[in-house]
């Protein structure tokens, strides 16, 4: 068998299974069954997020190839300040009691760099457009994901809206991939990634939105109406991938890191995630009021 196969289904396994213990309650019950009382779930996800925007944030950094000047200093301050300010809201369980404009003017910044990234990305030639975009690019959706589980202290609960979100990503780009691989024919930007297809992207669509139907069904306690989740999921997860490509594209960089062997980095795995779960969050959001 390839030796690169088995390691890329090897450090695939792992990877799931991290990401498996740390969204949903079977971490906290398999630690605390060996001491109890050890941990809460809610720090265990806590614990991988801040993990993956550090390592996100420092393979950013790398892509972008920062010059000698002060922003490549002031990269990780600014995020720190702005990942605390959400985890506040985080652990006094702000998220789900109020709701705040700011949200709303960080997912345009989102936006507005996914904009300039393709249609000016010679202003992220200067170390100043840099900081810009690795601030937003990286703080503002990991920041996010923190507002996406429901956890209570009393009773040691913790929602699965993260997984099952992993799930659609998942799903979609192994659908999106396959309906592409034996029918996809129309490229979809040929320049940036050119295996995607409009064959494959409703292929993704279609039968993401068959998943989302079924989760719907079987767990109707997760926040909002799932199938329009999976709709969210299968329209931009491609566009996160095709975010990160240009960015990689237009730095010249083939991977954005070596973390997960055969995998490539965090942005590489996660570059679906962090377009999905503003969307997904502000939709959350929407989701109150209607």
């Amino acid at each position: 068998m390839d030796k690169n196969l088995i390691q890329r289904t090897l450090s695939g396994i792992v990877y799931v299974a991290i990401i498996v213990l740390c969204v949903t309650p079977l971490g906290a019950k398999l630690i605390n069954s060996i001491s109890p009382d050890l941990v809460k779930q809610q720090y265990l996800y806590y614990g991988l997020i801040t993990f993956l925007m550090l390592v996100g944030t420092w393979e950013c950094v790398k892509i972008m190839q920062f010059g000698d000047g002060y922003e490549k200093w002031v990269v990780l301050p600014l995020i720190a300040f702005i990942f605390y300010l959400f985890s506040k809201r985080y652990f006094n369980y702000g998220f789900f009691f109020d709701f705040r404009l700011g949200e709303i003017l960080a997912i345009v910044l989102i936006l507005i760099a996914v904009v300039t990234l393709f249609k000016f990305s010679s202003e992220l030639y200067y170390d100043s457009g840099k900081l810009i975009f690795t601030v937003i690019y990286v703080a503002l959706p990991f920041s996010f994901a923190l507002g996406l589980p429901k956890f209570t202290s009393y009773d040691d609960t913790f929602s699965l809206e993260v997984l099952f979100l992993f799930i659609l990503i998942w799903s979609s780009d192994t659908f999106a991939y396959l309906t592409g691989k034996f029918f996809g024919k129309h490229k979809m930007a040929p320049k940036i990634s050119p295996k995607k297809t409009w064959e494959g992207y409703i292929g993704g669509v279609v039968l993401t939105l068959v998943l989302s139907y079924f989760i719907e069904q079987y767990h109707p306690d997760l926040r909002g109406n799932w199938m329009v989740v999976g709709f969210l999921v299968a329209a931009f997860a491609p566009l996160g991938d095709l975010v990160e490509s240009q960015l990689k594209r237009n730095f010249g960089v083939k991977d954005s890191g070596n973390i997960i062997p055969g995998h490539g980095g965090v942005l590489d795995r996660l570059d679906s995630f962090l377009i999905c779960v503003p969307v997904v969050y502000l939709y959350f959001i929407l989701a109150k009021f209607i």
